[in-house]
């Protein structure tokens, strides 16, 4: 995708767009597959499943004929075991792959400053992954997050700008989404105690 082109469509100055477009390329791959590596890992999965099938279908076959050999009935029947075991784990892989990045994306839209510490706080058991990907009952979860951990969500400090989040208290001398927990936990309790004078 050429985010700079895009940017400068949009009307942003073009050192601006670049700076932007550099900085959205390199952090956009931290947090997401790209869509290339995605196919080709669905690909793979794909192909698994067709060769765990297949085997499943000779293990039936073999069972048939291994009727009377207790022995070897048995080995089938744990290989049949472990087969469909392969295949639910690997359900369950892609199905977390799949809510892992819908919340990332959903929360990166609800301009939340620390996705990866908000991800933990959505109960998964309560999200429904459709055969399309699309998960029904996540918005409501957001939701609820914007309100109980305001902080963590909202506009953030331009680089460099030194100003003031809302709420007040403290210069800010760099963006809250380059602080580490320690550096943001530190600001806040700094603010706090500033409005609680």
């Amino acid at each position: 995708m050429d985010f700079e082109k895009m940017l400068i469509e949009a009307g942003i100055e073009v050192n601006k767009a670049k700076e932007i477009a550099g900085k959205l390329n390199s952090e956009i791959p931290k947090s997401f597959m790209p869509k290339d590596k995605f196919n080709e890992v669905n690909d793979q999965v794909k192909d698994l499943k067709t060769q765990i099938s297949d085997r499943d279908k000779q293990l039936k076959d073999l069972g048939e004929k291994a009727k009377g050999n207790e022995d070897l009935t048995k080995q089938i029947t744990d290989l049949q075991a472990a087969n469909k075991k392969a295949i639910e784990e690997s359900d369950l892989k892609i199905k977390n792959i799949t809510m892992d990045n819908a919340i990332k994306l959903k929360l990166k839209d609800s301009n939340a400053k620390y996705e990866d510490l908000l991800l933990g706080k959505v109960d998964r058991s309560k999200l429904i992954v459709a055969v399309d990907g699309s998960i029904t009952g996540l918005d409501e979860q957001i939701k609820t997050l914007q309100t109980g951990y305001k902080d963590l969500f909202g506009e953030t400090v331009p680089p460099g700008s030194g100003g003031n989040p809302p709420g007040g208290g403290g210069n800010l001398t760099k963006d809250p989404s380059d602080m580490s927990m320690e550096e943001y936990a530190a600001w806040y309790q700094e603010r706090n105690k500033k409005l609680g004078e």
